[in-house]
Parts: C-alpha cells; sequence; structure tokens
C-alpha cells in the first residue's frame, strides 16, 4: 500500500465562508487543524490520525462535518485489502470569512492560538493599532493580501507555517459617536 495521495485535481483557488454551518464546522480547533492539514495534498484518515496524533474515529468525525459543511470532499476512493481508502481534500486553497462573525471568529482564533501553542519554532504574533483613513486601510489590507498571496513555497519537505491576517476598524465604545 502506498503512502503518497493519488495524483488529483488542485482545489478551488478560493471559497468565501459564509454559512451557518460552516461557521459551525471552524468552530473546533481539531477541525481548524485537518483544515491546515489538508491544506497542501489531500489524505486518508489513518494519514491525518497519524499527523495530527489523534485517534482515527475523532478524525474521521470531524471530516464527516467538514464534509457535511461543504468545507472538504472526497477527491477520490481506493480499494485496498478488502477496504476503501478514501482520500480526502479541501474545497479551496483559501478560505476567507468575508463578512466575521463573533462565533466563528473566535474559534478560529482559538484554533490560531493553539497552533501556536503547539508550535515547535519561534512564532510571531503581533497586536498594533493605526489611525488610516479609509483608503490607507483599504490599501494595507491589499498589500497584506498580495504579500500572503504572492509568497513562494519552498519544496514538500519544508516545514509548513500558518498565516493569519487581519484588518480592521476598531470599534468605538458604545454611546460615543464619530466626532469627538
Amino acid at each position: 500500500m502506498r503512502d503518497q495521495p493519488p495524483s488529483l485535481s488542485p482545489p478551488e483557488d478560493v471559497l468565501e465562508i459564509v454559512a451557518p454551518e460552516q461557521f459551525a464546522a471552524l468552530a473546533h480547533p481539531l477541525r481548524q487543524r485537518l483544515l491546515f492539514a489538508l491544506g497542501r495534498q489531500p489524505a486518508t484518515v489513518r494519514q491525518l490520525a497519524a499527523q495530527l496524533d489523534a485517534k482515527k474515529g475523532n478524525v474521521a468525525h470531524h471530516l464527516k462535518v467538514l464534509r457535511e459543511a461543504g468545507l472538504v470532499h472526497i477527491a477520490e476512493t481506493r480499494q485496498v485489502r478488502g477496504g476503501t481508502e478514501q482520500y480526502f481534500q479541501r474545497i479551496a486553497r483559501h478560505m476567507v470569512v468575508a463578512e466575521p462573525q463573533a462565533a466563528g471568529t473566535a474559534a478560529m482564533l482559538a484554533a490560531v492560538a493553539q497552533e501556536l501553542d503547539l508550535s515547535p519554532a519561534e512564532t510571531h504574533l503581533t497586536l498594533r493599532h493605526l489611525r488610516l483613513s479609509p483608503a490607507k486601510a483599504r490599501e494595507l489590507g491589499e498589500a497584506l493580501a498580495q504579500l500572503v498571496d504572492e509568497a513562494e513555497e519552498d519544496a514538500e519537505d519544508q516545514p509548513l507555517h500558518g498565516v493569519l491576517v487581519a484588518l480592521y476598524q476598531q470599534a468605538l465604545p458604545t454611546g460615543t459617536t464619530g466626532s469627538a
């Protein structure tokens, strides 16, 4: 039995997260880790369980939730020693939350926090507040997105790194108007 995935068609480029079931699916750290693990190539339940040091039953359950939410799909099935082996693949290379919702955002940030905690290498996390005009904020957002999108990847044998980019306008305190 080979451990390499079959040659499959690449996932779509971008999926916009909008449905409540997609936000619910993203609300569990293991599902986040599964999406991260499937970011490069399709994999079986057994391969994912070994990679994430998780039980195969847990991995299978969470893949089912991700599949029902339309975030992963079965890319190929193969007959192996009397059984059927399924290769799961992300629907899209990039998943974009166009209109973040508090619960979904909290779940995604919790999953990223867990990844940062488990990282064997030094991590980088910065929070900075800037005063920007709407035009400069839009320009910064476009530059950040371009920087991530155009980052050149190294060979398959190199470590996988996660990148989270967020740009938001800080909310005014309740009862405050825009003019001071």
